[in-house]
C-alpha cells in the first residue's frame, strides 16, 4: 500500500480513512513549502505531477485544492484530475477536504484562488456525461477529460466539504 498526501503542510493527519486504514502506510508528503519538510517539494500547478502511473493507492488532499487553479479554469481542473487519476492505481482513492462555499475560509484566505462546489464532482465521474448530455444542462467536457473517478461519498459537515473518489481503469 502506497499513500500520497499534497499539499502535507506541517499537519499530517489521516483525516479521512477506510474502515481499518486510520494510519499511514507508505506515506509520500508533497509541499510547495520546503519549510515542512515533505518527501517531495513541488508546486501542484505543474503538470505532470512527479510520480509514476498507478503509484498510489490512495491520494489525500487536506484544504489543498481550493488553493490550485482558478475560478472558472476548467482546463485546469480536468488536467489537476487526470494526473490524480493517473498516478492512482486502478480503484485507487482520492481523499479531499475543501471550505464549503459558505464557508468563512472559502475566499478568507487570500490564497484561495477557487471555490471547489461538490456540483464539480459530476463531471468527474464519464457515467454522468452518459446520462445527462444531451438530457440535461450537463456541460460535456469528454473532449478533454478521458479520466474516470466514481463519487464514492460527497458530505458537508460545518464550514468543510468531505469527499471521496475511486479511479476506475
Amino acid at each position: 500500500m502506497s499513500e500520497l498526501l499534497i499539499g502535507c503542510g506541517r499537519n499530517w493527519e489521516k483525516k479521512i480513512y477506510l474502515p481499518d486504514q486510520r494510519d499511514w502506510k507508505s506515506l509520500v508528503t508533497l509541499d510547495i513549502n520546503s519549510d515542512h519538510n515533505p518527501d517531495v517539494v513541488w508546486d501542484l500547478q505543474v503538470l505532470p505531477l512527479p510520480f509514476g502511473d498507478n503509484e498510489f493507492d490512495e491520494i489525500h488532499a487536506y484544504e489543498v485544492l481550493e488553493h490550485v487553479g482558478s475560478q472558472g479554469d476548467y482546463k485546469t481542473f480536468f488536467a489537476q484530475f487526470t494526473e490524480f487519476h493517473r498516478i492512482l492505481r486502478p480503484g485507487g482513492k482520492f481523499f479531499a477536504t475543501v471550505p464549503t462555499p459558505t464557508s468563512p475560509w472559502a475566499w478568507g484566505d487570500p490564497s484561495h484562488t477557487r471555490i471547489f462546489c461538490k456540483e464539480w464532482l459530476t463531471f468527474l465521474r464519464q457515467k454522468s456525461y452518459e446520462e445527462q448530455v444531451g438530457k440535461t444542462s450537463l456541460s460535456d467536457f469528454r473532449y478533454i477529460y478521458k479520466a474516470d473517478l466514481e463519487i464514492l461519498m460527497a458530505q458537508e459537515n460545518g464550514d468543510t466539504f468531505f469527499f471521496i473518489l475511486e479511479a476506475v481503469k
